[in-house]
């Protein structure tokens, strides 16, 4: 059964990717354009840093798959992937794993094909210390991502009904371990309220997983014979409107969840993301054109997004988050209601000019 539904998962992730359009809130989000304010390509680096983590580039392949041998094909050609273009990496969840030994190479290929690259294993809320450790050694992981899923969960003709426990256990888990742990939802997002919880646990990252992407409430729903759980479709928040919830919550924050190109992980970016994780683009790319394909739209994407913040004045992807903003339609309504000053983020450069000027350094 759980070797069935990883490769259903899969099968239904495309079809999304193929057939639905969607609400995208990322383009309810625009920069100001100030015509001088581009810098020189030399000037630009790619690298971001957060909770003791570097990073050479601020996009990675979030989590996807595992667990089965045609998922094991897929990891593989993710892990060339990020090996050949210096990206981090996040495993599918584990379960399968914990459940079953006779599936590790499906995950641990993560590691043997990407040795030196940046690798996050990927438990649930529910695992034991025990079993989350023997997923870090599994991929020799250099952190941990816990996902988070009530939704999905719920839709899931199989799934869990019992989550009173997962606020203790994420506690116990990031006390246990010695790596940075980074608390992910699976793509209905992280309230304000949940990254200030996130942050009294000991959590050292909050990677927002909105609305927008991969609908996994969706997807369980498929795999009912009636189909009963529709008014699961699309619930949750946006990741555009969970980082501008996120603002000044005291915890680093990654963007994932409906990022389609490399517009939307500078809007990430500048909206306060650390960095941005894709996963369905990246999957439709590597299952229609193979893992030369991949590589080259990955290097694209960087590349743009250099070209982007050359554009914008930011040299490094930290500076974006001080670039004018503008928050349109439903999203602007969102921040009314959530007490969240949308002028502030147009006026964000007139702060830095005036920083600038008080300090006597060079623009």
């Amino acid at each position: 059964m759980s070797a069935q539904r990883k490769d259903d998962h899969v099968r239904l992730a495309i079809e999304q990717q193929d057939t639905r359009s969607g609400i995208n809130q990322f383009d309810e989000v625009s920069f100001v354009h100030h015509a001088l304010a581009g810098i020189d390509r030399p000037q630009v680096s790619l690298g971001t840093s957060f909770a003791g983590i570097s990073w050479q580039v601020p996009l990675y392949i979030n989590a996807m798959t595992g667990g089965t041998a045609k998922t094991g094909v897929i990891n593989r050609g993710l892990a060339t992937a990020a090996r050949e273009t210096g990206v981090p990496l996040a495993s599918g969840s584990v379960h399968a794993y914990l459940k079953d030994p006779a599936c590790a190479d499906t995950f641990s290929v993560l590691r043997r094909e990407n040795p030196d690259g940046f690798v996050m294993a990927n438990v649930n809320a529910t695992a034991s210390v025990a079993d989350t450790r023997r997923a870090i050694d599994l991929l020799e992981a250099d952190a941990l991502q816990i996902h988070v899923n009530t939704a999905q969960e719920t839709a899931m003709p199989e799934g869990d009904r019992s989550f009173g426990s997962w606020v203790s256990q994420i506690e116990k888990i990031t006390a246990a371990v010695d790596l940075p742990v980074i608390v992910k939802e699976v793509g209905n997002g992280l309230s304000r309220e949940t990254v200030l919880t996130l942050r009294q646990l000991g959590v050292r990252v909050a990677d927002l997983g909105g609305r927008g992407g991969t609908d996994f409430a969706r997807i369980e729903n498929g795999r009912r014979p009636l189909g009963d759980y529709g008014f699961l479709h699309d619930w949750g928040q946006s990741t555009a409107a969970c980082l501008l919830d996120a603002q000044d919550a005291g915890l680093p924050v990654l963007a994932s969840g409906g990022v389609r190109h490399p517009l939307d992980a500078a809007r990430a970016l500048a909206l306060g993301a650390s960095g941005v994780g894709a996963s369905g683009v990246f999957l439709r790319t590597l299952l229609d054109g193979g893992v030369e394909a991949l590589i080259a739209q990955i290097a694209n994407w960087l590349d743009q997004l250099a070209a982007l913040q050359t554009m914008l004045g930011a040299r490094t992807p930290a500076e974006l988050a001080s670039k004018d903003l503008l928050v349109h339609g439903t999203l602007r309504t969102f921040c009314a209601d959530r007490d969240i000053d949308t002028g502030r983020l147009a006026r964000r450069s007139r702060s830095a000019d005036a920083l600038h000027d008080s300090t006597g350094s060079a623009r």
